[in-house]
């Protein structure tokens, strides 16, 4: 008699590494265009994360390659730069004193929760802190790497918050405009672009990120294009150009790259943590609605415009929902610039100092 032949669960371990490849193409496509038809913020590389975690935990051990991830890098640091134009400038230069109030009370509790996260041993300290940092979501994941923070665990934090965020801002923003006011314009992904300031932002990313990756500076690939980039383009010297067909290469990588580093007990851990983190985002975003309220009354700023201008976090999707509402745009978009250069200079001093104290 024929003896009954064992089920083993699907896995990918002694599957070709071009089929993988071309799986995990296939899986992220599959996950990126609901997404992208939904809106979703940062669609691309949430949907690339999460075909990579999936083929990771099905065992289909891939790589990123080393130079293509920092050329990413270097790109994603030029999309910032950009971000950081001269009127935002000027505008927190005017208004400097409100501004810098502002960030250091969405900071301060976003380090308080992130502290307190360490303390009670849900996830460990520096960890724990870029994770709860109010900051551009995939910055913040890159540099916690830097730092020596485990990326996956603050991949999975940032983009919790990144992904409430939105939701609840989207929410209080219907409740002060017109139903249907607030929505996202359709990505052009082919548009029409000069051919030099396209080539002078491939030299700034590339050059760029090799001098910071070759430097002894934490996540130099992606800081030196940023600060050379605001450098340049705040001074009128080159105007930075990125068309979302480059960008999207980029956020592929940088999502394929944090999410093949999961594992199937890290995957366990993040849901067991769940509940934790999801109150602690929750609390966050409450008490930068407080901070809304002050504001509003301190400073007579319109309420939606202060909330939005104190959202902890997902400035791309702030922006989308500010740009379609009748608020003050480059108020908000400074206050979240702001916040995100104080995060880039002092975070990692925070996070280092959180870390001394819950091991004390």
């Amino acid at each position: 008699m024929d003896q009954p032949t064992e089920r083993t669960a699907f896995t990918l371990r002694d599957t070709g590494a071009p089929l993988k490849w071309t799986i995990l193409l296939l899986v992220s496509l599959a996950f990126i265009v609901p997404l992208e038809l939904m809106h979703v913020p940062a669609a691309l590389l949430l949907g690339a994360m999460a075909a990579a975690i999936l083929v990771a935990v099905f065992d289909g051990k891939l790589t990123v390659p080393h130079w293509p991830f920092v050329l990413a890098q270097g790109l994603i640091g030029c999309l910032v730069a950009r971000s950081i134009g001269p009127a935002i400038l000027v505008t927190m230069a005017h208004q400097w004193p409100l501004f810098l109030a502002g960030v250091c009370s969405v900071l301060l509790i976003s380090t308080s929760l992130g502290a307190l996260l360490a303390c009670w041993k849900v996830l460990p300290g520096t960890t724990a802190v870029w994770g709860s940092s109010p900051g551009a979501a995939t910055v913040m994941v890159l540099m916690s790497e830097a730092f020596g923070s485990d990326p996956r665990l603050v991949a999975y934090m940032q983009f919790l918050r990144v992904m409430l965020v939105a939701l609840i801002a989207s929410v209080v923003a219907r409740l002060w405009v017109a139903p249907g006011g607030v929505a996202r314009v359709a990505t052009d992904w082919f548009p029409a672009v000069a051919a030099g300031p396209l080539w002078e932002t491939m030299a700034l990313a590339v050059f760029g990120a090799i001098v910071g990756a070759k430097s002894r500076i934490p996540a130099g690939a992606l800081l030196v294009p940023l600060f050379a980039g605001v450098a340049l383009s705040c001074t009128h010297v080159m105007t930075i150009t990125l068309p979302p067909w480059l960008m999207a290469g980029s956020y592929a990588l940088v999502g394929w790259s944090i999410g093949l580093r999961f594992t199937r007990e890290i995957m366990i851990y993040a849901a067991r943590v769940f509940p934790k983190i999801a109150a602690s985002t929750l609390t966050l975003i409450a008490l930068c609605g407080g901070l809304a309220v002050l504001l509003h009354l301190i400073a007579g700023t319109d309420p939606l415009t202060a909330y939005l201008a104190t959202s902890p976090g997902g400035a791309d999707s702030v922006a989308i929902i500010a740009a379609s509402s009748n608020v003050d745009v480059p108020f908000v978009m400074a206050m979240q610039m702001a916040r995100f250069i104080l995060v880039l200079l002092v975070g990692p001093a925070l996070a280092s100092a959180v870390a001394r104290w819950t091991k004390s």
